[in-house]
């Protein structure tokens, strides 16, 4: 299969343009050759032989760039980077004089977007835009570790064919460093075309590195600097030690960008996408958790050892888990033990009388205690541990095979991931061979258990042993053993590598269908890199305390998943991630909500469902033989296809009044001349002085202004040479050719958007919504959440409606439900499903309600509940308002009233009202 993207996702476009708009007025690139080395050789020069380094070249004046950040960062509402005189010291390569000042970020930019909502989609495409809009063509993607570099090289794979019919098949290279390649470098620095280099940081940020060392035609990096690559650092919280910090300026970059779900820092950040918007917008799946754990668990002494460290030269301290109380309540933590000291002192707690911690012994990775207790390396003392291990297992398997139930005849294959810390619990190897491990040995025998059950008697199409399978690091045996444990950068070894490698190859292959793999057992060293769509399903069985956080975890599950032909499935009540925890719900959901909250600033609450509040819509009633219904859905059921009519003459107007403001900046040329000046041993080069001058009318060159605005708005050449000529620009083409052609591409389009909804009509067609979809649809709902104000409400009045929950998503949707179910004159309403929806010049529109209303006369309408009778409310977005306008026209059009926007139900009265 191949997997499908979506080239008009807005939130993705915005991450995307954040970063090309920081560039506006940078003209295009013609000649990129911006180092030409020479080689000085017996008092002689010599030109170097294919050493013309081709790469990008900042031309835009600083001032320019400045207000270009600031005007990113007003449109998202983030906080302006500030200025300052002096600072932050910049590259070379970037014009300094800015009127005596600095971004405080210096050329860091930085793009945060939540797990799961297609980040590396973002900087992948935001190179292409680069490319095509400004000539940029070196890019170096850095990476902290192997599992990320194999994730973004599977990306660069799949996402080729979509970038070539999108930028016109660029001529592009892209390749992974390698330190046998040597000559890629020379490769990267001297090619005239789009140059992708992935590389790990640990590659690059010692002396002794290959990419660092000198050979007989020079240093690699060398080559690499001359480029002025823009840097594109992928999950910089793993690379903010000084020493790869120092890697990452060594390389010289125009720029570095930043992107990550977890940042620490966010020098000049330009968007950020958190998990609680990425969540309430539905671009990642729902959390649930299924909790599995012993209830009297907290009545014994628990103690498990997780690890033993050195302190010092012969000090030890071992990291135990125990039960102790905090703020909130009595939780499991890990804690830091040395010799003598009393747990009982520490947890408060009597239950720990006689604990006091003897000897640590490092060899025999043990602890003992003063009573005579010895706990081993994932030992634990509580005596339900391993049904727990089990019951999480059948567990998944149960609500593995719920969703296979549920999806089956949509084409949606359902993943399972099982973490474990061990590899030994799934696979022993041994001098006659190897052989299943207790987890693999549990899974076989607790599939055929669920299998058997009667009601997935018809998904049951494999053996227990064809539907499991590992991917671990493998020593050169070829036995799996456990991955390098390496602070969330997934493991360093080559043999993680090959893991990784081995995993990524395979993602396509794990959504066939057909294909019987179905239940993927992995170390929990697997973090940020590998992300299959369709993981429904994830459970730790961890022995040993797990350190991984509650967002790495869920980050394994959180992308939305697609069909077997690549489609994108973005129905909220089938994209449900459910957890298999060993704890219970609100220590989970308190646990991910804190780390939520402590990354990111935002509260989760709420957010995390407890999979026994999930519920199943039902139908009260045959919809057919419900004369109350039918005559509401007669009304509503029609579809319609619009056209938009706009007077060429108001959009001059109106793209004239948006762009008074605007000005219009010289570009700015900056140069640097480079001499190499040794090669024997080492590749030793000498900097000339960087000059700038500002262009001068009769060197810029100008391109065909009328055709490039007209690509971009598909507007007439006559309309785009009126808008030049009545915003009176035409006259500063010659200042900046490119910035004229960004500023009024974008002013037209932001005027053509509000046009084109005032001038559009909508016709019927033969096509109505077919009321059985309300009987094939399997929908799934959680119950009313008070801290969220949305979820599903029971039904009083079951006559009134045709479900026996009603789902809401907000305080104004519940208050105007219970208004419509006490109201005696509403005979009938109807919450409006997901799947009806009207097109518009802005997106598809899903209205909220479809009423009756009866009292000396009946009405029907559909209403929309926004907290504001005002259309121009601050809260109602341009697009949302535009949705609106349109969907007013497509009611009128086929003859039902439409009351929007409405903040309750007695506002939507008086609108329906209003005529009769």
């Amino acid at each position: 299969m191949k997997l499908q993207f979506e080239p008009n996702q807005g939130y993705q476009l915005n991450a995307i343009n954040a970063v090309v708009d920081i560039f506006a007025g940078q003209p295009m690139d013609a000649d990129n050759a911006i180092e030409q080395y020479e080689l000085v050789e017996n008092g002689g020069q010599m030109s170097l032989e294919n050493a013309s380094a081709r790469g990008n070249k900042l031309l835009i004046k600083g001032e320019q760039l400045i207000e270009n950040v600031h005007n990113v960062q007003k449109r998202h509402n983030l906080p302006l980077s500030e200025t300052e005189s002096g600072g932050v010291t910049m590259p070379a390569v970037w014009p300094i004089v800015w009127g005596g000042k600095t971004l405080d970020g210096g050329n860091n930019f930085t793009v945060e977007m939540e797990t799961g909502t297609g980040k590396t989609y973002v900087y992948l495409r935001t190179m292409h835009e680069l490319h095509a809009k400004y000539g940029f063509k070196k890019f170096i993607i850095v990476v902290p570790g192997v599992a990320i570099k194999e994730g973004v090289l599977k990306n660069l794979e799949i996402t080729q064919e979509h970038f070539a019919n999108l930028y016109n098949k660029p001529e592009m290279d892209y390749y992974v460093w390698d330190t046998k390649k040597r000559g890629q470098a020379r490769q990267f620095a001297t090619n005239d075309t789009l140059q992708v280099m992935v590389i790990t940081i640990d590659s690059f940020a010692k002396a002794e590195n290959v990419i660092n060392k000198a050979s007989d035609w020079g240093t690699p990096i060398d080559y690499i600097r001359a480029t002025n690559p823009i840097v594109i650092m992928d999950e910089p919280q793993n690379m903010e030690t000084e020493k790869r910090k120092d890697a990452i300026e060594s390389l010289n970059p125009l720029c570095i960008l930043r992107y990550s779900a977890t940042h620490k820092q966010t020098p000049n950040l330009l968007y950020k996408l958190d998990p609680v918007k990425a969540y309430d917008l539905g671009l990642v799946k729902k959390i649930e958790v299924d909790s599995v754990y012993s209830e009297d668990s907290f009545n014994t002494a628990y103690v498990s050892l997780v690890r033993i460290e050195r302190k010092g030269k012969s000090g030890l301290i071992a990291h135990v888990e125990i039960d102790k109380d905090d703020a909130r309540g009595l939780q499991r933590k890990v804690v830091k033990l040395e010799s003598g000291t009393d747990l009982r002192d520490i947890t408060g707690r009597l239950i720990y009388n006689g604990y006091i911690l003897d000897e640590i012994n490092i060899e025999d990775e043990s602890i003992e205690f003063t009573n005579g207790q010895v706990f081993y390396l994932g030992q634990k003392n509580e005596g339900l541990h391993e049904e727990i291990l089990k019951y999480q297992i059948e567990r998944t398997i149960e609500n593995h095979f719920e969703k296979e139930r549920r999806l089956a005849g949509q084409g949606i294959k359902v993943l399972s991931l099982f973490f474990i810390d061990k590899v030994a619990n799934y696979r022993e190897y041994t001098e006659a061979g190897h052989a299943k491990g207790k987890f693999a040995i549990w899974f076989e025998e607790l599939y055929e258990k669920v299998s058997q059950k009667q009601k997935y008697a018809e998904l049951a199409k494999f053996h227990a042993k064809d539907v499991h399978n590992g991917y671990f690091a493998q020593d050169k045996s070829g036995h799996w053993k456990n991955s390098s444990d390496t602070k969330g950068e997934g493991g360093k070894t080559s043999d993680d590598n090959d893991a990784y490698h081995l995993i990524m190859q395979a993602k396509e292959k794990l959504l066939e269908v057909d294909r019987p793999l179905r239940f993927i057992f992995t170390h929990s060293a697997l973090r940020e890199g590998w992300d299959n769509p369709n993981v429904f399903n994830i459970c730790t069985l961890n022995e040993t305390s797990s350190e991984m956080k509650k967002r790495q975890e869920i980050g394994r599950g959180l992308r939305l998943p697609v069909d077997t032909n690549g489609v994108r499935i973005r129905d909220e009540s089938v994209n449900i991630l459910t957890i298999v925890a060993n704890e219970s719900y609100e220590d989970f959901s308190r646990k991910l909500q804190t780390e939520i909250e402590d990354d990111t600033g935002v509260s989760f609450a709420g957010r995390v469902k407890k999979k026994q509040d999930r519920k199943s819509l039902k139908l009260t009633k045959r919809l057919e033989l419900d004369p109350s219904f039918k005559e509401l859905w007669d009304k509503i059921k029609y579809k319609t296809r619009y056209s938009v009519e706009f007077d060429s003459v108001k959009l001059v107007e109106k793209t004239t009044e948006l762009l008074d403001e605007v000005t219009i900046t010289k570009p700015r040329i900056v140069s640097k001349r480079t001499r190499i000046t040794k090669m024997s041993d080492n590749f030793v080069s000498e900097e000339k002085a960087t000059s700038g001058t500002a262009v001068q009318e009769d060197e810029v060159s100008i391109p065909d202004i009328l055709g490039n605005i007209q690509a971009r708005t598909k507007l007439t050449r006559r309309t785009v040479y009126d808008v030049l000529d009545k915003s009176n620009l035409i006259s500063k083409i010659l200042i900046n050719p490119e910035q004229v052609i960004d500023e009024v591409s974008i002013k037209i389009t932001l005027a053509m958007r509000e046009l084109m909804v005032d001038g559009i009509k909508y016709e019927r067609i033969d096509d109505v919504w077919d009321m059985q979809r309300f009987e094939k649809s399997d929908l799934e709902v959680y119950l009313y959440d008070q801290i969220l104000h949305s979820g599903a409400i029971a039904v009083d009045k079951s006559d009134k409606t045709v479900y026996d929950y009603v789902d809401v998503d907000s305080e104004i949707e519940y208050n105007f439900m219970k208004s419509l179910e006490t109201n005696d004159d509403i005979r009938f309403y109807l919450k409006l499903p997901a799947w009806f929806v009207i097109d518009t010049p802005l997106g598809t529109y899903n209205p909220d309600w479809a009423i009756v209303f009866e009292n000396d006369i009946r009405i029907y309408f559909v209403a929309e509940t926004k907290g504001s009778d005002d259309l121009y409310a601050n809260h109602i977005s341009d697009i949302e308002r535009g949705k609106i306008k349109s969907a007013r026209v497509h009611f009128k059009t086929i003859g039902t009233k439409y009351a929007a926007p409405v903040a309750s139900l007695e506002s939507a009265l008086k609108k329906a009202l209003q005529d009769k």
